[in-house]
Order: structure tokens, then sequence, then C-alpha cells
């Protein structure tokens, strides 16, 4: 069916003003064009929507029926475009993001805070996750761009670094090593060592950095998330090593902090997007005030 919404605007036109004359000039249609429109309209529905006499033009049953639909469909038509206006203006839309736990609890509320007193009408999904699901995600297309940790070699990935930072010890305030200015991954061999599973991107940075190392600590425990490692360090149940990033923010009264030395092991953090494609105007604004912030930070 091949209506023309140009004749729904001069069928909802004519109803209102019960005129052929005035409508055609309400939307400046010469009145032959205007009476084409419709008649084309009743043609493709198959029923006379207007009864027209020499005073004036009125409703037929099935056109007081069609009108309030013929309205419907101008409305949402009216809102869609309005819609497709704002988010193309960035004064709405929605910013989906993968993103791995650390960097969100530490990076992304403040920039979404900023954000969102210039574009308050912007929503935003996060989905943390660990690092190859940061990936995953992003690739399946699920969200616009990831934050995560570099170590993917994929063709269709562009990463763009934000930070690099250094691996660092937590241990217990009343630890023997707590009093340190740096410490040996070696001399972690002889305490209790907390860290993450083997499938942790975190887990695999560290391998890699400790595959040349003779002497190299154990794990006593192995956890899943980072919070868990430094849970477990608080309870005084042992030291783990974390990204700068996962480290409590100031003064801790339980746990110390301590550099990790022999080797200096650090691992890189940025955004992960498929290389050319093309995304909504709110999460490229996003996506610049990103960059611009945690460059910043750097």
């Amino acid at each position: 069916m091949n209506i023309d919404l140009e004749d729904l605007r001069a069928f909802v036109a004519t109803a209102d003003m019960q005129s052929f004359r005035a409508a055609a000039e309400a939307i400046n249609l010469s009145q032959p064009a205007l009476s084409r429109r419709i008649q084309k309209l009743e043609t493709v529905l198959g029923v006379m929507l207007l009864e027209r006499t020499t005073r004036r033009v009125s409703l037929t049953a099935v056109g007081r029926d069609f009108l309030p639909r013929a309205r419907r469909l101008l409305d949402d038509l009216e809102t869609s475009l309005m819609s497709v206006r704002e988010i193309a203006e960035k004064r709405s839309g929605l910013v989906s993001i993968a993103c791995i736990p650390t960097a969100a609890y530490y990076f992304l509320p403040d920039v979404i805070s900023d954000f969102g007193r210039d574009f308050p009408s912007i929503r935003f999904r996060i989905v943390d996750a660990g690092a190859n699901d940061v990936m995953q995600s992003v690739l399946s297309q699920r969200v616009d761009f990831g934050i995560t940790l570099w170590g993917a070699d994929d063709p269709d990935l562009d990463f763009e670094p934000l930070v690099e930072e250094p691996f660092l010890l937590a241990c217990p305030k009343d630890h023997p090593l707590a009093s340190r200015e740096s410490v040996s991954w070696g001399e972690l061999a002889d305490h209790r060592f907390i860290t993450v599973g083997r499938g942790s991107g975190n887990r695999l940075i560290m391998d890699l950095g400790l595959a040349q190392s003779r002497l190299r600590p154990q794990p006593f425990f192995e956890v899943q998330h980072l919070s868990t490692s430094l849970g477990l360090v608080e309870a005084g149940l042992g030291v783990a090593a974390l990204p700068r990033m996962s480290m409590p923010v100031g003064p801790h009264p339980r746990i110390a902090t301590v550099r990790l030395t022999d080797p200096v092991i650090r691992r890189t953090v940025g955004i992960v997007r498929i290389a050319g494609r093309s995304r909504s105007p709110a999460a490229e604004l996003f996506h610049e005030m990103l960059l611009s912030r945690w460059r910043m930070a750097e």
C-alpha cells in the first residue's frame, strides 16, 4: 500500500478546516494539487473519506474513524524526527560502554558526572566485565566501545592507549615489607601471595613480565577479582600485586603500598573499538571527553 505522508497531511488539514481553499493555503498547495492528493489517498484506501458539497467539506463515517489514526501517524513521525535531531545535536541518546571493573570504578564516574552536566538527557549503559569479555562485547557490537587492557592482536580493532600504570605491592601495614620503599618480585616468594586466576588479563601480564625471572612468587590464594585480593590483604591473609588503579585512594588504615621492582611490570589501559565503525553523536562526544580527561590524568 503506497500512502504518501503528504497525502495524510492534506487529508488532516482539509478535515480540520472543512475547506479545500483554507487547507490548501495552510499547507502551501494549490487547490487542484490538494484535491489530487486526497483523491489518491481515497483510491489507495478504496473508500471515500470526505463528502464534498458546494458550501463545505465534511467527513464520511469512514473518514471520522480514519482521522485520529492519520493524526497519530503524523505525530509519531514528527516525534521520531525530533528524536533523531536531538541525537544528532547530542542532546539525547545512549552511550554503551564495556569496561574493566578497575577503570569503571576509578575513572568513569568523574567523567560521566562532568559529561552529564552538559548533556543531562544522554543515558549510559555500562557493562563491567573482564578484559576478554570487554573485547567480545566490542567485537559483537553490543557496545559502542570498550575500556580494557592492551593485548588483543585483532585487525578489526583499534586501540587508543590512555594510561600506562605499574603493578604495586599491597600488604598489611604491620607486614615486614610495609616499611620498605621498594620490593623485588623475587622477595615475594617467601610470603603468602594473593593473585587472580589465569583467565584474568592482569594475571597474563604478570606471568609474561616474570617469564624470565628465576625466583617468583607462588600463589597461595587465587581469586577472580582484584577487589577480592585487596579484601584478603586487608584481613591480613597475605600480600598481593595490583595495578595502581586498583589500589586504595589516599591513606588506608590497614593497607600499605610499596613499589615493585626487578622487573617493573606495567599494564596499558585504553579504549578499544571496531576500526572504521561509525557511532552515535553521543558516543563520539563521550569518547572525545574520555581521551581528553584520561590522558590529562596520565
